[in-house]
């Protein structure tokens, strides 16, 4: 009994509200929405007619620093452990390290060498394998 009592006066008290809300809304937005940082005692620009100026204010000290969002890095979640990145700093230094067979290491010839040997152990035992002398 009492909800149908209550259900009906709340609903007379919202419908005068609905007008109202309905010509808010009918106004267009402003033609200009500025919004600027300020840095220390720098004064907030005037609004001019129908614009809106929006103002934040930051500390001096900010004034010519990176904006933190893009200065700080994440930290980066399952990465590349220190035994994978010590793999691939060898890996890219192999070709100048002595026994690499390259022009562009030190004693670069003597793995040059070192691979001509190992072929020609592998020749060697196959031929073996065959029964060939």
């Amino acid at each position: 009994m009492r909800r149908s009592v209550v259900l009906p006066l709340i609903g007379t008290l919202l419908i005068p509200m609905l007008p109202s809300t309905a010509l808010a809304q009918a106004e267009p937005p402003p033609d200009r929405i500025i919004n600027l940082l300020v840095y220390g005692d720098d004064p907030c620009p005037e609004s001019k007619g129908d614009e809106i100026v929006v103002c934040a204010r930051k500390p001096e000290s900010e004034r010519y620093r990176i904006p933190k969002k893009l200065r700080e890095k994440p930290e980066p979640v399952g990465g590349p452990g220190w035994g994978s990145q010590v793999a691939t700093m060898e890996q890219t230094q192999r070709q100048t390290l002595p026994n690499s067979c390259s022009v562009i290491g030190s004693n670069g010839f003597t793995g040059c060498t070192a691979q001509m040997l190992q072929q020609w152990f592998a020749e060697r035992r196959m031929q073996e394998s065959k029964g060939e002398p």
